[in-house]
């Protein structure tokens, strides 16, 4: 039987700008807010995509980064395989990956959280599969944790119905979402990062759909 999740919501773009620069490294960097003077406007609430008529498109140039860059290609084929196993949209799965760890898939938390999409050892336990689970885990290698990343992601979203909600609960823990009513809870750190997961995701389907959209609708359906 398929398994059909729901994002309820129809969502409209968060209501907050999205920042970011590349760096000497060639390495992407988003924020919530405008951090130093590094950091330019990639996306606006009210304007969508920036386009300044005669400058450089920074916004743009951004989001191109995220179609080219090398370290982006490389991780294209698994994302679009954890899309096809789970349902979860690959740009959403690119937006998240963008904010978590910039692409550096040796990049490790203070916490412990490793990889592309910041996975905990405690995560990869509860979303390995049995095959994966015979064999040592490495968080490090980019296929296991993106895959790892979409079973989780799809998992939340089940269990909470809406997509803000199941990155809420990505970011802060189930607990703090139960706590807030199923709603997005009343954290700032939550809510910026929720935020610039949704603005990046909305900016990268916009530029894939080639058109402006007023309203986004994400419904995700796993192959049988």
């Amino acid at each position: 039987m398929s398994l059909a999740v729901a994002f309820a919501a129809k969502l409209t773009p968060a209501h907050a700008e999205l920042w970011g620069y590349v760096d000497a490294d060639g390495i992407a960097h988003f924020a919530p807010t405008q951090v130093d003077g590094r950091f330019q406007p990639v996306m606006s609430p009210l304007s969508g995509i920036r386009r300044v008529p005669g400058k450089t498109d920074h916004g743009q140039r951004m989001l191109t980064w995220l179609d080219i860059a090398p370290e982006v290609k490389a991780v294209q084929p698994y994302l679009r395989e954890a899309s096809a196993a789970t349902g979860v949209d690959a740009e959403l799965l690119k937006a998240i990956i963008a904010v978590e760890s910039g692409f550096r898939p040796e990049a490790v938390s203070p916490r412990g959280a490793t990889g592309l999409m910041q996975i905990t050892p405690v995560t990869a336990q509860r979303y390995a599969t049995a095959e994966e689970l015979r064999r040592p885990l490495h968080l490090l290698e980019p296929r296991t944790n993106v895959m790892i990343g979409a079973r989780m992601l799809a998992d939340l979203t089940r269990r909470f119905g809406r997509l803000d909600a199941a990155l809420a609960a990505w970011n802060a823990g189930e607990g703090a979402v139960r706590r807030a009513g199923g709603q997005m809870p009343d954290i700032d750190e939550t809510q910026a990062h929720v935020h610039l997961v949704l603005e990046l995701y909305w900016a990268l389907l916009q530029r894939s759909l080639g058109a402006r959209a007023r309203q986004l609708t994400m419904v995700a359906a796993p192959l049988e």
